[in-house]
């Protein structure tokens, strides 16, 4: 059988059926109807679902995952030409993502970074909230240095 059922996608997949009516309202996946218009997913759609969960573990965004799909076909089951191509537009976004965690891990037991959650240490890191004048969110985890403060 090339198709499967919605349940049968969901249970192969190891996702809920409502998370594949999503992908499927959003284009990340298609399916035909029957007769009595319920859903048939190409056997093809069960790598391209596992790909979506990869891509959600790895941090990407719906666009990000969506622009991923593109250069994959939607009709069969993806070759290593494919899946080199889509996973070469994913390598800076996932390198990027390494980073981020990496100095969240190197940070996270002495200043969250941002300086916003009055953790008694900030008072040393981040006087004042200066941190505030780089721009909002955890400055010193995404990227910037409170030597940058200092010039």
């Amino acid at each position: 059988m090339d198709e499967l059922t919605i349940g049968e996608l969901a249970t192969r997949a190891g996702v809920a059926t409502s998370a594949l009516r999503f992908w499927e309202a959003e284009g990340l996946i298609s399916s035909v109807r029957t007769a009595g218009n319920q859903r048939r997913f190409h056997r093809a759609t069960l790598r391209r679902v596992s790909l979506i969960r990869a891509a959600q573990e790895a941090g990407l965004t719906l666009p990000e995952i969506h622009r991923a799909l593109e250069y994959l076909p939607h009709d069969r089951t993806p070759s290593k030409r494919d899946w080199q191509r889509l996973s070469s537009s994913w390598r800076r976004r996932i390198d990027s993502r390494i980073a981020e965690l990496e100095a969240l891990r190197s940070q996270l037991t002495d200043c969250i970074g941002c300086g916003c959650l009055s953790l008694k240490s900030c008072g040393i890191f981040n006087p004042g909230d200066r941190a505030s004048t780089l721009g909002s969110g955890p400055r010193y985890l995404l990227g910037d240095s409170p030597d940058t403060l200092d010039e």
